[in-house]
Protein backbone atom coordinates (compact mmCIF):
# COMPACT_ATOMS: atom_id res chain seq x y z
CA UNK A 1 0.00 0.00 0.00
CA UNK A 2 1.44 3.29 -1.06
CA UNK A 3 0.78 6.53 0.77
CA UNK A 4 0.77 9.81 -0.95
CA UNK A 5 3.37 12.13 0.54
CA UNK A 6 1.76 15.25 2.01
CA UNK A 7 3.57 18.50 1.54
CA UNK A 8 5.14 19.74 4.76
CA UNK A 9 4.19 23.09 6.31
CA UNK A 10 1.30 25.46 5.93
CA UNK A 11 0.43 27.84 3.15
CA UNK A 12 0.44 31.57 3.70
CA UNK A 13 -3.35 31.68 3.43
CA UNK A 14 -3.75 29.04 6.15
CA UNK A 15 -1.44 30.98 8.47
CA UNK A 16 -3.29 34.24 7.77
CA UNK A 17 -6.65 32.57 8.52
CA UNK A 18 -5.37 31.31 11.88
CA UNK A 19 -3.99 34.75 12.78
CA UNK A 20 -7.31 36.44 11.90
CA UNK A 21 -9.24 33.96 14.04
CA UNK A 22 -6.85 34.48 16.96
CA UNK A 23 -7.20 38.25 16.58
CA UNK A 24 -10.98 38.03 16.68
CA UNK A 25 -10.87 35.82 19.78
CA UNK A 26 -8.45 38.18 21.53
CA UNK A 27 -10.74 41.14 20.78
CA UNK A 28 -13.79 39.34 22.17
CA UNK A 29 -11.92 38.41 25.36
CA UNK A 30 -10.52 41.94 25.81
CA UNK A 31 -13.93 43.55 25.37
CA UNK A 32 -15.57 41.21 27.87
CA UNK A 33 -12.77 41.48 30.48
CA UNK A 34 -12.35 45.30 30.36
CA UNK A 35 -15.37 46.08 32.60
CA UNK A 36 -14.02 43.65 35.20
CA UNK A 37 -10.71 45.55 35.32
CA UNK A 38 -12.52 48.90 35.59
CA UNK A 39 -14.59 47.58 38.49
CA UNK A 40 -11.45 46.22 40.19
CA UNK A 41 -9.75 49.63 39.83
CA UNK A 42 -12.77 51.37 41.33
CA UNK A 43 -12.89 48.92 44.26
CA UNK A 44 -9.17 49.45 44.93
CA UNK A 45 -9.68 53.21 45.00
CA UNK A 46 -12.65 52.81 47.35
CA UNK A 47 -10.67 50.58 49.75
CA UNK A 48 -7.59 52.83 49.67
CA UNK A 49 -9.69 55.90 50.40
CA UNK A 50 -11.55 54.18 53.24
CA UNK A 51 -8.26 53.21 54.93
CA UNK A 52 -6.73 56.64 54.38
CA UNK A 53 -9.90 58.37 55.64
CA UNK A 54 -9.73 56.32 58.86
CA UNK A 55 -6.08 57.26 59.33
CA UNK A 56 -6.87 60.95 58.72
CA UNK A 57 -9.69 60.85 61.29
CA UNK A 58 -7.37 59.27 63.89
CA UNK A 59 -4.78 61.95 63.14
CA UNK A 60 -7.42 64.66 63.60
CA UNK A 61 -8.57 63.06 66.85
CA UNK A 62 -5.04 63.29 68.29
CA UNK A 63 -3.95 66.60 66.72
CA UNK A 64 -7.36 68.36 66.61
CA UNK A 65 -6.80 69.15 62.93
CA UNK A 66 -6.02 67.36 59.69
CA UNK A 67 -2.52 67.48 58.17
CA UNK A 68 -1.96 70.55 56.03
CA UNK A 69 -1.60 70.28 52.27
CA UNK A 70 2.15 70.82 52.60
CA UNK A 71 2.46 68.06 55.24
CA UNK A 72 0.36 65.84 53.01
CA UNK A 73 -0.34 62.18 53.55
CA UNK A 74 3.28 61.70 54.68
CA UNK A 75 2.13 63.05 58.06
CA UNK A 76 0.26 59.76 58.50
CA UNK A 77 3.39 57.66 58.03
CA UNK A 78 6.14 59.65 59.76
CA UNK A 79 5.87 62.31 62.50
CA UNK A 80 6.74 65.88 61.62
CA UNK A 81 8.08 68.74 63.75
CA UNK A 82 4.76 70.62 63.89
CA UNK A 83 2.86 67.99 65.88
CA UNK A 84 0.82 69.44 68.77
CA UNK A 85 0.78 66.14 70.66
CA UNK A 86 3.85 64.18 69.55
CA UNK A 87 3.43 61.75 72.47
CA UNK A 88 0.14 60.58 70.90
CA UNK A 89 1.72 59.76 67.54
CA UNK A 90 1.57 55.95 67.01
CA UNK A 91 4.91 54.15 66.90
CA UNK A 92 4.09 52.64 63.49
CA UNK A 93 2.29 55.73 62.20
CA UNK A 94 -1.40 56.06 61.45
CA UNK A 95 -1.03 54.01 58.28
CA UNK A 96 1.78 51.64 57.29
CA UNK A 97 2.37 53.18 53.86
CA UNK A 98 0.72 55.63 51.51
CA UNK A 99 -1.22 53.64 48.93
CA UNK A 100 -0.86 54.25 45.21
CA UNK A 101 -3.85 54.46 42.90
CA UNK A 102 -4.42 51.63 40.40
CA UNK A 103 -2.25 53.45 37.84
CA UNK A 104 0.76 53.73 40.17
CA UNK A 105 0.40 57.38 41.18
CA UNK A 106 0.01 58.83 44.67
CA UNK A 107 -3.41 59.99 45.76
CA UNK A 108 -3.73 63.76 45.94
CA UNK A 109 -4.57 65.42 49.25
CA UNK A 110 -5.60 69.00 50.03
CA UNK A 111 -6.58 70.57 53.33
CA UNK A 112 -8.73 72.54 53.56
CA UNK A 113 -10.71 70.91 50.81
CA UNK A 114 -12.32 72.76 47.94
CA UNK A 115 -14.76 70.01 46.91
CA UNK A 116 -15.34 68.41 50.30
CA UNK A 117 -16.25 69.95 53.65
CA UNK A 118 -13.22 68.42 55.39
CA UNK A 119 -10.38 67.67 52.98
CA UNK A 120 -9.97 66.49 49.40
CA UNK A 121 -8.50 63.04 48.81
CA UNK A 122 -8.62 61.99 45.17
CA UNK A 123 -7.07 60.43 42.09
CA UNK A 124 -7.08 61.91 38.60
CA UNK A 125 -7.94 58.60 36.95
CA UNK A 126 -6.12 56.65 34.29
CA UNK A 127 -5.07 59.68 32.25
CA UNK A 128 -3.62 61.61 35.22
CA UNK A 129 -5.39 64.79 34.08
CA UNK A 130 -8.22 66.73 35.71
CA UNK A 131 -11.67 65.92 34.43
CA UNK A 132 -12.44 63.10 32.06
CA UNK A 133 -15.00 60.36 31.98
CA UNK A 134 -15.06 56.62 32.44
CA UNK A 135 -11.65 55.31 33.51
CA UNK A 136 -10.18 58.82 33.07
CA UNK A 137 -12.64 60.41 35.54
CA UNK A 138 -11.44 62.00 38.77
CA UNK A 139 -12.54 60.01 41.81
CA UNK A 140 -12.49 61.64 45.24
CA UNK A 141 -13.82 61.44 48.77
CA UNK A 142 -16.42 64.12 47.97
CA UNK A 143 -18.24 61.47 45.92
CA UNK A 144 -18.88 59.43 49.07
CA UNK A 145 -20.60 62.22 51.02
Amino acid sequence: MKFKKLSEGFTLIELMAVLVILGILATVVAVSVDPVFQRANFEKIRADMANTNKALELYRFNELTYPTTSQGLNALVTPHSELKNPFLYPVDGYISSIPLDPWGREYLYEYPGTKSTKYDLYTLGADGLEGGSGEDADIGNWMQQ
